[in-house]
């Protein structure tokens, strides 16, 4: 009896030892993930996650460089086109065609053909602002430099909304970009690390104005019932921002890696973007009531990404150098 209860005993160890651990680095307003659905993946795969926050996009991508000869992540989520190009000219991810791409509600969602990154949410940047301070919104980008002190932006350094905005003017403007920071810098109040840091001071009445998304009109009448805050975008074009996930080249885990990209595209998974995420979930699942807040952008540019994402560090130095001093 003593011989089957040891035997138990060890073959209980050996199985506890035997599950497979996957580390994913995330933003950390995706932290949501950890609470509604990890714990179904892990369930279906018998495995452990374990979910690393750091901070905003760009703060990833800076951590998978410097771990880039030892990595310790097996899945990053929450690449935006320009850190994906970013990630993928690093040879930080690794290729990997997920079958259930075939889901997408539109295979334009796939903006990097290689497939080292995974669409899984996507959205226009946009402006924020509260109603009961802003009786009139601007028509183009470059009105909003008549509101002084009143945009809350955030470090296209450590941020990808912020980023997604240099890219946004860059697109817009063309060579003539640096002139439009130069005129715009002193409606800016400030400028925060992370979207999560520019959001908190918004809510606080800081200023007026914040660059956020198209869909914070939905998430005003989800959590308000009421258009408390409204978003708006100039005319003179929109910047849709998509986000995916990669598998970390040197991963450890490749198999359950590629479950969790699929899992991303799963329903389960899907379904949980809209009102967590606050971004259009990339497969056809039903959208809640509040979407219909969102705003659907009339014009999108086109943007070369892909050349822009080249240039990026010297751009972000022209701005740093226009903001800073």
């Amino acid at each position: 009896m003593k011989k089957w209860l040891v035997l138990a005993v060890l073959l209980i160890g050996i199985a506890a030892f035997s599950v497979s651990q996957l580390n994913v680095y995330v933003y950390e307003s995706l932290n949501w993930i950890e609470d509604k659905l990890i714990g179904k993946f892990e369930s279906s795969n018998n495995c452990k996650v374990n979910v690393v926050r750091l901070g905003d996009a760009g703060n990833m991508v800076a951590r998978l460089k410097l771990e880039k000869k030892s990595p310790k992540a097996d899945v990053v989520i929450g690449l935006d086109q320009s850190l994906s190009m970013s990630a993928i000219s690093e040879g930080l991810l690794q290729p990997y065609m997920s079958p259930m791409l075939s889901k997408l509600r539109d295979p334009n969602l796939i903006f990097d053909k290689d497939y080292y990154v995974t669409p899984f949410d996507y959205g226009a940047i946009a402006f924020v602002y509260d109603p009961s301070k802003l009786s009139k919104i601007p028509e183009k980008m470059e009105d909003l430099s008549t509101y002084k002190n009143s945009l809350i932006l955030q470090d296209p350094k450590s941020s990808s909304t912020g980023q997604a905005l240099l890219i946004w003017t860059i697109a817009l403007y063309n060579n003539s970009w640096t002139d439009f920071w130069k005129k715009i810098k002193p409606a800016v109040l400030t400028v925060t690390p992370s979207w999560d840091d520019a959001f908190s001071k918004f809510e606080q009445g800081e200023a007026p104005i914040m660059l956020s998304y198209a869909t914070d009109g939905a998430y005003s009448y989800h959590y308000y019932q009421s258009t408390k805050y409204k978003a708006f975008i100039p005319k003179d074009g929109a910047y849709v921002q998509i986000e995916g996930a990669g598998i970390v080249k040197g991963s450890k885990n490749q198999q359950l890696a590629q479950k969790f990209i699929d899992f991303l595209l799963s329903d389960d998974f899907q379904q949980e973007v809209a009102l967590n995420q606050w971004m259009f979930p990339v497969t056809d699942v039903k959208l809640p009531e509040a979407f219909e807040y969102a705003i659907v952008p009339e014009k999108i540019l086109n943007v070369d990404i892909k050349a822009i994402s080249a240039q990026m560090d010297k751009y972000i130095k022209a701005w740093e150098e226009i903001m800073y001093k």
